[in-house]
């Protein structure tokens, strides 16, 4: 009985795994039956618009504007008119076999840009023709467009992605936009938005006969994001106005929430200079700009001396070790600071008595070259350790560091350690007297424009920062990034003695220029010395002007630093610039007309293209 059984079981149970295996791939598996349709379906990608950008006010930056790209299918293409084609797309007939060529290597089923970026104008012409060409298609898509031509540094520029950003990411096809640079390329994600897409079904001919199955697999965008960045866009306008003529940067921040309001870096670009079909050729001008540099963010990414502005973070951290208090007086004598080896001057005159306020606003060498000293040799058991805890201060400024603000690009700085010194002198080999320039914001320091604003707003909140950042919301109201609120270490009953200095500096200082009636305003200028080796020589040229300010004094509003390259001093072109965007950010208009005018109106190209100039810098001693 077994034996009669055993064969009729064993095909039926075969033929029932056969059928539940036929039911799986036809009916439950939809990726085998979309791979068995391949030859009869074609598939389109939808792109949704990119996200808008929009500053802190809602006035808009960076919006769209509709192009079509022409693409073609190698496998569908069928014989037509090359001189025809190549008339109306303008391209020489070499240059249509060329991209024709290039598309059946990429692959013979999947489509190619033939011409990409095509203009609603140049569209309307091809459509009318477009019949007469079986195996291309226009694919509708968006180009960047800016109604202010302002900001690039920030927003950065769009461009085709290649094959090493599709082998990085498989989202991405051959022929798509992606952000190079600035917001565009830190979110990018946030503005691409998520690609649809659409089948349609095609005849024995190769033809596309209409929607495949009624569209039901049809897959739809999903909508980019528009941001709202934290930068002013008033106030941006108006400081690439003043530093026209000039190169530096300017960095403005709201000192409460690390908002950035405004990015300058002089020279810049129009961004329009980077959108449509000659966007290679401008990049390649600018990029090979190797003396203005418009592509260089010289407020993220320049290293400079910070000049007499450092002294207000020596003054503190004397403060805070205890080897000064604000009474703490020394005689400036005979105009300079001497030690052993080393001859500083100072503009303070003969037999001068300073206390630390009058130190600040008279921005006396000889007070911070003495308070320095003490805290490099008094802070701990000898000079490394006390050198070391100095840099920790600093560090806590957000100094050496990169700020970690939502830019791809920047610079750290330099803030000497113990073993930095013990590498260039051997160890015990130096003293405080060998590296007093550091006193003075000289020497081997290096700060950014960012970290000059950073560490004033620090200085303006009595003691904390929030990290610098340029968004501040988006359009669907899913970002909830809590900015990291960083303490220094300093505390807070230090900072009102240096506060009212910097006051001080503006009332009756070396930056009267920059006072502003109706507002209390606190800064510090700064004549940087610009030193640069020539033919093994370090060689002094002109100067750079440095400002950093905040206001008002109480309850700050606004947290600056403005540096002009080869500007002189301090208060020639820094400090009126900076006293300028205060009142304008504050006030909503500038009335200083006459200072206005004068930086508006005022340029340092002679200064950019006299011929060398410089002077052999000698240490007197």
């Amino acid at each position: 009985m077994i034996r009669k059984l055993f064969l009729p079981v064993i095909t039926l149970l075969t033929a029932l795994l056969f059928v539940s295996r036929l039911v799986s791939l036809q009916l439950i598996n939809s990726s085998y039956k979309s791979l068995s349709d391949n030859n009869a379906v074609i598939e389109s990608e939808i792109f949704p618009e990119r996200g808008y950008i929009y500053d802190r006010n809602n006035k808009l930056l960076v919006s769209n504007q509709p192009v079509y790209d022409l693409m073609a299918i190698p496998e569908n293409i069928a014989q037509f008119d090359t001189l025809l084609l190549a008339k109306i797309i303008n391209l020489s007939k070499s240059e249509l076999k060329d991209k024709l060529s290039a598309a059946k290597q990429f692959s013979m089923k999947l489509p190619y840009v033939i011409m990409n970026q095509i203009s609603k104008e140049e569209n309307a012409i091809i459509q009318e023709k477009i019949w007469k060409f079986r195996g291309f298609y226009l694919q509708k898509k968006s180009l960047r467009e800016y109604p202010n031509p302002i900001a690039s540094n920030i927003l950065g520029y769009v461009s085709e992605v290649n094959r090493n950003d599709m082998r990085k990411d498989k989202y991405y096809s051959l022929g798509e936009p992606t952000g190079r640079q600035g917001i565009e390329k830190y979110y990018e994600e946030r503005l691409r938005g998520v690609k649809g897409k659409k089948f349609f079904q095609k005849d024995r001919f190769n033809r596309i006969i209409g929607s495949y199955e009624g569209g039901i697999y049809d897959i739809p965008p999903k909508g980019a994001q528009n941001l709202i960045l934290t930068i002013d866009l008033d106030l941006q306008q108006y400081g690439e106005k003043l530093l026209k003529n000039k190169r530096g940067g300017i960095v403005a921040i709201e000192p409460e929430t690390g908002e950035v309001l405004s990015l300058v870096s002089a020279p810049s670009y129009n961004p329009n200079l980077l959108v449509g079909r000659s966007r290679s050729k401008n990049y390649r001008i600018l990029a090979s700009d190797s003396i203005s540099k418009p592509l260089f963010d010289r407020g993220l990414q320049a290293q400079y001396a910070p000049g007499s502005p450092f002294k207000t973070l020596n003054a503190l951290i004397a403060l805070q070790e205890g080897v000064i208090n604000s009474n703490t007086t020394y005689n400036c004598n005979n105009g300079h600071f001497y030690a052993k080896g080393m001859f500083m001057d100072c503009h303070c005159k003969n037999g001068t008595y300073n206390n630390l306020l009058s130190g600040i606003f008279k921005s006396c060498n000889t007070y911070f070259a003495n308070i320095y000293r003490k805290i490099i040799d008094e802070s701990g058991d000898g000079v490394a350790e006390g050198i070391n805890i100095w840099r920790k201060h600093l560090l806590s400024f957000g100094l050496g560091n990169y700020l970690g603000y939502d830019l791809a690009v920047g610079k750290k700085g330099f803030i000497p350690d113990a073993s930095y010194y013990d590498y260039w002198y051997k160890e015990g080999g130096w003293k405080s007297a060998t590296i007093i320039s550091n006193a003075i914001g000289q020497g081997e320091i290096l700060t950014t424009p960012i970290q000059m604003a950073n560490f004033t707003a620090a200085i303006a909140n009595r003691g904390f920062y929030i990290k610098p950042h340029f968004l501040k919301s988006v359009s669907n109201g899913d970002f909830k990034k809590a900015h990291e609120k960083k303490t220094t270490t300093i505390d807070s009953i230090h900072f009102e003695t240096v506060i009212d200095g910097m006051h001080k500096v503006v009332e009756r200082g070396t930056a009267r220029v920059a006072g502003i009636p109706g507002i209390k305003v606190c800064g510090k200028t700064g004549t940087v010395e610009n030193f640069m080796k020539i033919d093994g020589v370090k060689t002094q040229l002109t100067d750079h002007s440095m400002f950093i300010a905040f206001a008002p004094k109480d309850n700050p509003k606004i947290a600056l630093a403005v540096f002009i390259e080869n500007g002189y001093w301090g208060s020639r072109w820094a400090a009126p610039i900076a006293s300028l965007l205060i009142e304008k950010y504050l006030n909503g208009e500038v009335k200083r007309k006459w200072l206005e005018n004068r930086m508006l109106n005022g340029s340092l190209l002679a200064e950019y293209e006299k011929p060398f100039s410089g002077k052999p810098f000698i240490i007197n001693e």
